[in-house]
């Protein structure tokens, strides 16, 4: 990708009580899937899973899973899956 363009993935702040933003990068347009895993590797909440346009992009995990339920404090790990790559952080949810 041209300078500048190359994908990224941000969690700020981190560690974070009570909600998170995960800002991401796109090269270029395409499917993009926002997860939240926990250390286990147990799938915790989707937060993206659509088509988005190149460019900067951002969505809030609000510390709670699919079901709507609070998780507990942790470690857990966003992790955001384009066609061509995937991106992993480490987020800390402190209580």
């Amino acid at each position: 990708p041209p300078a500048g363009r190359e994908p990224r993935l941000t969690v700020r702040p981190n560690p974070f009580n009570p909600s998170t933003t995960i800002g991401y990068r796109l090269a270029e347009a395409g499917h993009v899937v926002l997860e939240v895993y926990d250390a286990g590797g147990a799938r915790i909440a989707l937060l993206v899973d659509e088509r988005q346009a190149g460019g900067d992009h951002k969505a809030v995990w609000d510390g709670k899973n699919d079901a709507g339920a609070t998780v507990g404090s942790g470690v857990y790990f966003c992790r955001l899956a384009t066609g061509k790559e995937t991106l992993t952080r480490k987020m800390v949810l402190l209580k």
